[in-house]
């Protein structure tokens, strides 16, 4: 994997411990350039008898550099002689199933966790046609497609991708207890109003995670008592800009990166989610989990977590003004009736997306293709 970050490393971890308990023998060839806190994700890995190869591919197509890479697990799939390949993500799903195929060597599976050809915002329309092209070819030469929503198994036989009898739902699952009876966070150290609605984006600040959107939805009808933290990783400059820009200054927070979470969402009203593309979003099932609504753009896995006006709000499109309109029917709840919503939430992410399943999906699918 190459995109060690954000949802796809903890999917990464879980199911390499999950997949672990069950006895195989388990290597792991990955990147530590995406996320300073992956090297010591693989440290605790490779404690716990995982095999771990640190392979340092590259987000952006390096050609020189992407050979190189390929040339290193050619060698060393030679060398563990897998009975089983599974890539993850764009780059390792490209060099990781040549490598297979150019070896001879290894069963290949692959989970997207998304497609980069959906990502409009940031790659054009002959890149995005090039990228599809290249999916459906390596498709053709692997034997099970991974998708970790339903949504997203639609998203992959829709666009021509690959048939629908060689793709498997296996969704996405978290431990519960993460989030669950975990002291609020005091929002005061913020400086912002307790008699507010207060809600979160958590997430790598980058396009793909729409927090431009969010701070767009602040300004449209209905949407404005609501306060908002954005948290994770990235640059803010862009973002802190249109705080400026819109007279949001006394309203939205930018934290940057935090390791108390589960204390965050604690603390909230509600978790917003104004993605643009998504896979199965983990943020989505930890704050469900953690009793909190959620309002969210009808990307793949939100339109498979959310129950509208059940759990939280769809949007009706992924743009501000349909955003805004979604936050607008919550925030027009009473608080009692909007608690009754979060704890729904909980109830279904309790209920159906645990991590044992996910697990138990992936060996169903191991045993497929042996």
């Amino acid at each position: 994997m190459e995109a060690t970050i954000g949802g796809t490393r903890r999917h990464l971890v879980d199911v390499v411990r999950g997949l672990k308990g069950h006895g195989l023998d388990l290597h792991v060839a990955a990147s530590t350039l995406r996320d300073p806190g992956f090297p010591g994700d693989l440290d605790a890995l490779e404690s716990e008898g995982v095999g771990v190869h640190r392979i340092q591919m590259v987000r952006a197509i390096s050609p020189a550099r992407d050979y190189g890479d390929y040339r290193r697990l050619c060698a060393l799939v030679r060398e563990l002689q897998p009975d089983i390949v599974h890539t993850h993500s764009s780059k390792a799903g490209v060099l990781g199933r040549r490598a297979s195929l150019a070896t001879g060597v290894g069963k290949r599976v692959h989970t997207p966790h998304t497609f980069a050809f959906l990502f409009e915002a940031q790659f054009s329309a002959w890149k995005r046609r090039m990228f599809r092209a290249l999916e459906a070819r390596l498709a053709q030469e692997t034997a099970r497609m991974i998708a970790v929503s339903p949504s997203e198994a639609a998203t992959m036989v829709e666009s021509g991708v690959v048939p629908s009898d060689r793709v498997r739902v296996v969704a996405n699952g978290i431990d519960p207890s993460r989030v669950q009876g975990v002291a609020p966070l005091d929002l005061a150290q913020f400086d912002l109003d307790p008699a507010r609605p207060t809600a979160a984006v958590v997430g790598l600040l980058y396009e793909g995670k729409g927090q431009d959107l969010a701070l767009d939805a602040l300004r449209q009808p209905g949407c404005e008592s609501l306060q908002l933290l954005i948290v994770g990783p990235g640059s803010q400059d862009a973002l802190a800009a249109s705080v400026r820009e819109f007279g949001l200054a006394e309203r939205v927070r930018i934290t940057g990166p935090r390791d108390d979470v589960p204390a965050i969402l604690a603390a909230l009203d509600l978790l917003l989610l104004p993605s643009r593309w998504e896979g199965m979003p983990y943020i989505v099932m930890e704050a469900m989990a953690a009793g909190l609504p959620v309002v969210a753009t009808p990307v793949d896995g939100a339109r498979d977590l959310i129950v509208d006006g059940e759990t939280g709000a769809l949007a009706d499109g992924i743009d501000a003004e349909a955003l805004g309109r979604a936050l607008a029917r919550v925030l027009a709840l009473n608080p009692a009736t909007r608690a009754g919503l979060g704890q729904a939430g909980c109830e279904r992410a309790t209920r159906v997306f645990g991590l044992e399943p996910m697990i138990t999906g992936l060996l169903d699918v191991y045993g497929e293709v042996l």
